[in-house]
């Protein structure tokens, strides 16, 4: 949807210019030797060595964030809270500096709605746990069993793990983390928090004026839209709802996908009308996320990636202190985060990101060449991110592409305060 729209800018990554000079000259060797049929140096997969691997999740299946209005409500009945004796993992929740754990003010909204049968909003249930046990335990089988990558019980001098400060993604994480490990560890399980005002792995409207500004008239005018509007007010007429009570695909896609995944009915219109209220939630977001609005996908997911980014060039870095990297990267992130992320690399498959899917960037480099690469997985299946050749994408194609929409958090906050600025000088 984006391919093309912007040009590239070209990557220059302090630290590391003597690696990619060589990578570089590396090449023009290759021109010299024989090729395949499609015109390329093939890559003889044996001499490349696993070195990082970072893995952005959205957490397990939960209840509905927000009940719809109408008479008929599904149960959430308080055993789906009932924790499955094999996820159980003991872990310490910090700040990003290593200090307290900082408040959480979503979970102390989603508290104030209960839902039908006894549980809160966006609780993660038993399903949700044990999705996420099963993820671990894939995890487990690419980076333990298959390739003997990690060590088989929990490192934390191999293992860097951040989560949103929401409950059902700590939660989340311990249940990965059972599953990739079995409950065995070497050390203390540290998940790093931020703020809810400063968090990046997710789109912040609340400290981003600009994208706040940018997306507030757009989330009005998409259902409005031809098609959307129609679509929507045969789901609402079908579930007899006539009030405007914010109901909108969105919040439609919420609680069916919720109700779906742990055999709950509400309504027979929900369950009739899920494959259309799937793809206009979609459309809905596509038009206010506007793919072809690279700054908004820069305010969205830009630091983000500039983490990711960042994580990839320490390890390629040989000045990089052995200590200040780690082979896996944990992210427990959520949907609205992986859209504009599979957006950005060109790899959006116009589906809703589903409970506990993940997306994988796996490092190598070539034993022989000491050129570096990067493998791009979403659901487990191999991806070709925009701008690479195929599945296995030369490391300064990979950050070209990245390029386009990596914030430094000064660059984010400088973006962000715009609208801010604006808003300040015609006071």
């Amino acid at each position: 949807m984006i391919a093309g729209v912007f040009s590239a800018r070209t990557w220059v990554p302090v630290g590391v210019l003597a690696a990619l000079a060589y990578c570089a000259h590396r090449r023009r060797v290759a021109r010299a030797e024989p090729r395949g049929p499609d015109g390329r140096q093939p890559v003889d997969r044996s001499q490349l060595e696993l070195k990082m691997v970072q893995v952005v999740f959205r957490h397990g299946a939960r209840s509905p964030l927000k009940p719809l209005p109408q008479k008929q409500q599904a149960e959430w009945n308080l055993q789906l809270l009932e924790v499955p004796p094999h996820t159980q993992f003991d872990y310490t929740i910090t700040n990003l500096a290593g200090g307290p754990k900082p408040h959480s003010s979503f979970d102390s909204q989603y508290r104030e709605t209960k839902l039908k049968g006894g549980m809160f909003a966006g609780q993660l249930t038993n399903v949700g746990m044990q999705q996420m046990f099963t993820l671990g335990e894939r995890l487990r089988k690419n980076y333990v069993e298959d390739i003997p990558f990690l060590s088989p019980t929990f490192n934390p001098l191999e293992v860097f793990v951040r989560s949103t400060n929401i409950y059902r993604n700590l939660e989340s994480t311990r249940c990965l983390l059972a599953g990739l490990f079995q409950c065995q560890k070497e050390g203390p399980i540290i998940i790093h928090t931020d703020e809810a005002s400063s968090e990046v792995l997710y789109p912040n409207y609340q400290n981003c004026w600009n994208l706040q500004e940018r997306t507030r008239g757009r989330r009005k005018a998409a259902s409005l839209q031809p098609g959307i509007s129609e679509d929507l007010q045969k789901v609402k007429e079908g579930m007899g709802i006539t009030s405007n009570d914010g109901v909108d695909f969105f919040s439609l896609l919420d609680n069916v996908a919720a109700e779906q995944v742990h055999s709950l009915l509400s309504c027979p219109t929900l369950k009739r009308f899920a494959r259309m209220i799937e793809q206009r939630a979609v459309d809905t977001a596509l038009y206010v996320i506007q793919g072809e609005d690279r700054e908004s996908l820069q305010m969205a997911v830009g630091p983000f990636l500039h983490i990711l980014e960042s994580n990839l060039l320490k390890v390629v870095d040989p000045a990089t202190p052995p200590d200040k990297t780690r082979k896996l990267y944990l992210y427990a992130a959520h949907d609205v985060t992986l859209m504009p992320l599979l957006i950005t690399l060109g790899i959006f498959d116009h589906k809703w990101p589903p409970f506990a899917v993940d997306l994988t960037m796996e490092l190598y480099q070539h034993q022989e060449s000491k050129e570096w690469f990067v493998q791009l997985y979403y659901r487990g299946e191999e991806q070709v991110p925009k701008g690479c050749p195929d599945r296995l994408c030369p490391l300064d194609k990979f950050l070209n592409t990245l390029s386009v929409y990596t914030l430094s958090p000064e660059k984010y906050h400088t973006l962000c305060s715009q609208v801010q600025v604006m808003e300040t000088e015609s006071d």
